[in-house]
């Protein structure tokens, strides 16, 4: 019988800062964390407002064309005319230039803080504790770093210069009316003023449907991501029903999410062409009536009418800019709901340096506790002499892998202390800990490279022949000679391309090349041919020659071996010493060994008449 103590992932999703609840609250946020962004800043706006102005001239001139080439006293006159005509097209070609300009350094811009936004929120997220990152599913990370920043980039390339660009437009255009007509001014003004009202009910409703849109698609990517690792047992176990019941959920409350969200966008573009065509309708009626009482000629009416639509024109394209900017400040919430995610590992500066060779352990009072969860650990007392092998036992849930994963600091203790090396791990600088405490996981998890390269992780910059000499040490020279490419033998996304047993060798190697004086491993011999077995056997036992070594031991063939074995019961060391002293003892121990003994018994096979009947030992994990 099991009982689980460790937090599995939970959909749960990021708390919301009280300071990130508006929009511009996130966008003045937003632009606090984004310094290439705000770095040469007013040079875009300049451009920008270049543009906008250059656009002005079109009108000015068109009136100007009208009331003094064609409508004056004088009739056409192409020596005016000409000339005027020359300096439209001049200023379209320097519009172009300016809006080109403005447009290539926003996105360089752009992309330098997308660079930087990404890096900082990868870096931050590995930097979270074992608790935080254990109360989300990993999809809802890796949707903020991906989808959410592509939101940011679609804004920051495009929809950020377009509300530049049009807020210049709109204003210096207003100006310009008002020196044509303060009264068509006041007119237009008037028609198209409760449009910013009904924009700003819109803008409300498009925050809070984007922001479920944002973690509709962390949702999706959680259930892909999963379906996709799990695909042999997906397929093994023949649930491709439920696992596709589950994507299509994902997908179906995404889509509903998406649907809501464009339905404000649906709302706001007939909304804007219709406030738009009323009032472009108003002052042509208007122009057209009362234009020569308010002492407007032909060519200023005209002007009047492109100014109108000049003003008008950043409405027509609210639409997409609008949905843009509210799909990126929903993502940008997001983002930044990360980064005020407090590191709880906070690394000390310089730190002390462990010394070499094996190391002491010392741990007192030793409490852990998951985020929205109960206590792992309770109250752990451990004192572990320098260069034993002791192995670690429990049922499934006690709090063994959290245990292990403590010692290397993957989270702090909730209360209490751990001591490598006579020295408490906060105060063990972060480059001396990684290097003297190695921790060995079950899965043997590799990255997408050859097996030369997942060796090296184990020490940045190591040579061929380093990689070779560890191999050696740990006797598995010949293994790496008869695979087809030796260590240029790529292992696949996860090592998929290696069988359970061989990523675990390459993770030994990985181990030993380093100068670990503490070492911890899942063990994970179980479910392995024999040969591999007998490899990893050897190797573990080398690797672990003139170390202080504890394993977390799921067979205890392994735990007859140990010097001491700690046994855990629902987070608490209950029994401690040899194992013969604790089969003697008759207590939880001596139950798991009993069960394990029951579980390598002799079965009898079946066999044809006439054969004779054999046996065979049987044997699983505890």
């Amino acid at each position: 019988m099991s009982h689980a103590t460790s937090a599995p992932e939970e959909d749960v999703e990021l708390p919301v800062p009280a300071e990130l609840s508006g929009a511009m609250q996130v966008l003045r946020r937003g632009l606090r964390e984004a310094p290439e962004l705000r770095k040469g800043i007013w040079y875009t706006v300049g451009f920008a407002m270049v543009s906008g102005f250059g656009q002005l001239l079109v009108p000015i001139l068109i009136q100007q064309i009208l009331d003094k080439g064609f409508t004056g006293p004088n009739g056409f006159r192409p020596e005016f005319v000409y000339p005027a005509c020359g300096a439209g097209a001049l200023a379209i070609i320097v519009v172009y230039f300016a809006a080109r300009t403005s447009f290539a350094r926003m996105v360089r811009a752009s992309e330098n803080s997308l660079f930087s936004m990404r890096v900082r929120v990868f870096n931050h997220i590995h930097k979270l504790s074992l608790a935080e990152q254990s109360a989300r599913r990993k999809g809802a990370y890796v949707a903020r770093v991906t989808a959410d920043m592509d939101t940011l980039a679609i804004f920051m390339e495009w929809g950020g210069l377009s509300w530049i660009i049009s807020t210049t437009l709109m204003l210096s255009t207003l100006v310009v009316m008002l020196v044509y007509s303060w009264q068509l001014t006041i007119m237009v003004v008037v028609i198209v003023s409760p449009l910013l009202l009904v924009l700003r009910r819109l803008q409300r409703g498009m925050l809070g449907a984007y922001d479920a849109v944002r973690n509709r698609v962390g949702e999706t990517m959680s259930e892909v991501s999963e379906s996709l690792m799990g695909v042999a047992v997906v397929r093994a176990y023949g649930v491709e029903e439920h696992i596709d019941k589950r994507i299509k959920t994902a997908i179906g409350n995404q889509y509903r999410a998406q649907v809501s969200a464009n339905k404000y966008t649906a709302s706001i573009f007939p909304v804007g062409d219709f406030f738009g065509a009323l009032a472009v309708a108003a002052v042509l009626v208007v122009g057209a009536v009362y234009g020569k009482r308010m002492g407007l000629s032909l060519g200023q009416v005209v002007a009047f009418l492109f100014l109108v639509t000049l003003f008008l024109q950043p409405m027509s394209e609210l639409s997409e800019t609008f949905d843009q900017t509210q799909t990126a400040i929903a993502g940008w919430r997001k983002i930044l709901s990360v980064l005020d995610l407090p590191i709880e590992i906070q690394e000390p500066s310089p730190g002390t340096n462990l010394p070499s060779g094996a190391l002491p352990v010392r741990i007192v009072d030793m409490s852990f506790a998951y985020r929205e969860g109960g206590l792992v650990l309770r109250q752990v007392d451990v004192d572990i002499t320098p260069g034993s092998h002791i192995a670690v036992v429990g049922e499934t849930g006690s709090g063994k892998t959290t245990f292990a994963k403590l010692l290397c600091r993957l989270a702090d203790p909730t209360a209490g202390s751990v001591s490598v090396g006579g020295v408490n791990l906060r105060e063990v600088a972060p480059a001396s800990r990684r290097e003297a405490i190695r921790m060995i996981a079950q899965d043997g998890f590799l990255f997408d490279n050859t097996i030369r390269e997942n060796v090296r992780y184990g020490h940045e910059g190591a040579s061929d022949e380093e990689v070779l000499q560890a191999l050696t040490d740990l006797g598995l020279h010949d293994w790496i000679e008869s695979l087809p490419r030796g260590l240029d033998t790529g292992v696949g996304e996860r090592g998929e391309s290696l069988s359970v047993g061989e990523r675990q060798l390459v993770a030994l190697v990985r181990a030993q090349l380093g100068e670990a004086g503490l070492l911890i491993l899942d063990e994970a011999t179980s479910n392995v041919d024999p040969e591999t077995e007998r490899n990893l056997n050897e190797a573990m036992h080398r690797l672990a020659e003139g170390r202080t070594t504890i394993t977390i031991a799921h067979r205890l063939s392994t735990a007859e071996q140990a010097d001491s074995v700690l046994v855990f019961d629902y987070g608490r060391i209950v029994e401690r010493g040899t194992h013969a002293e604790l089969v003697a003892m008759g207590g939880v121990y001596a139950g798991l060994y009993d069960s394990w003994l029951g579980n390598t018994r002799t079965w009898r096979r079946p066999v044809d008449e006439g054969m004779a009947i054999t046996e065979a030992p049987f044997r699983t994990s505890s």
